[in-house]
């Protein structure tokens, strides 16, 4: 149910937002951007290719090329955006996947609770890069003590997570998941007994988790490149450092509404409060957030198609 509610409350939001700011300039703002999109999905391709790549060095299974890895990443980023799963379908399904690809549950699992803890620490250090830009530029609006009270929180959250992983937080799931595979035994989840082993073996290669880190820091940083292109393409070009500024507190944003299904009006929330602090009008923000949505459509379904093709070749034995 509140899934529901808050799917509906943020497509509301969004719908306002249009509506309020106008739908039509909005629309011109965004068919003007038409030829930036095919370029932002080869640039969010790029993106997950290096968050792909991570969590192929995380996982340590490498009879499987870093390629696999590039589509486990589309299925889980097409679940999580695309469907209303609040962030945690997507890494569920991707372990199906992994799974069915021969890759042992345990390992998965542990490799993919890995991942997440990663990239969430990267997404911290890019939101920190923002603002210390942000204060470069002379300017610190009224919302950014809440931006940096989120970063503390999120640091906080990190910190708890990695030390409840130490501390057997997956022998929990893994007695968990044993009443469930008792209850269910069609579940299959027997496979993933070991996940707290595993997690703790998995963290013990400190160069492994630096290259991880490094490359979860590029992924997160790319999509500098699609704000760049795309407000160029709507004729309002900003440089580099203020595309930066854009993507790292656009994203902050996303990641602070996980609840919404998509952060439906909390991402484009986010690029007008932004984007107002380079001169950029609101009805652009929402523009920019629109044009990045049809490059999430975009890729999420080919990642959807991804996952569907899998499906469909366990169940005919392929």
């Amino acid at each position: 149910m509140f899934k529901i509610i808050a799917a509906v409350g943020g497509a509301v939001a969004l719908v306002a937002l249009i509506a309020w700011f106008g739908g039509r300039s909005i629309g011109a703002d965004v068919l003007r951007a038409g030829w930036a999109i095919p370029a932002n999905i080869l640039i969010h391709l790029c993106q997950l290719f290096c968050a792909g790549a991570a969590w192929w060095l995380l996982v340590g299974d490498f009879r499987h090329s870093v390629f696999s890895f590039l589509r486990f990443r589309m299925i889980r980023e097409g679940v999580n955006s695309l469907l209303p799963v609040a962030q945690i379908g997507g890494p569920v399904v991707a372990v199906r996947v992994m799974m069915a690809q021969g890759i042992s549950g345990a390992i998965a699992g542990a490799g993919t609770t890995l991942d997440l803890t990663v990239e969430a620490a990267m997404q911290l250090v890019f939101t920190l890069a923002g603002l210390a830009l942000l204060s470069g530029e002379g300017l610190k609006p009224l919302w950014v003590p809440w931006v940096e009270g989120g970063l503390v929180a999120g640091l906080a959250g990190v910190v708890a997570l990695v030390l409840a992983q130490r501390a057997g937080l997956m022998r929990v799931i893994e007695r968990l998941l044993a009443k469930l595979q008792e209850m269910f035994p069609r579940l299959a989840l027997d496979g993933l007994q070991g996940l707290h082993v595993e997690l703790l073996r998995l963290q013990r290669d400190p160069k492994v988790l630096v290259k991880a880190a490094l490359l979860q820091l590029l992924a997160w940083g790319g999509g500098t490149f699609e704000v760049y292109l795309a407000l160029l393409a709507m004729g309002s070009p900003v440089p580099l450092t203020q595309a930066f500024i854009l993507e790292s507190l656009g994203m902050a944003a996303r990641s602070a509404g996980f609840a919404v299904p998509g952060a439906l009006g909390v991402q484009e929330g986010g690029f007008i409060l932004v984007g107002e602090l380079f001169g950029l009008p609101p009805e652009l923000g929402l523009a920019l957030s629109m044009v990045k949505r049809a490059r999430e459509v975009a890729v999420g379904s080919a990642g959807l198609l991804l996952w569907h093709w899998s499906e469909i070749r366990r169940w005919i034995g392929a």
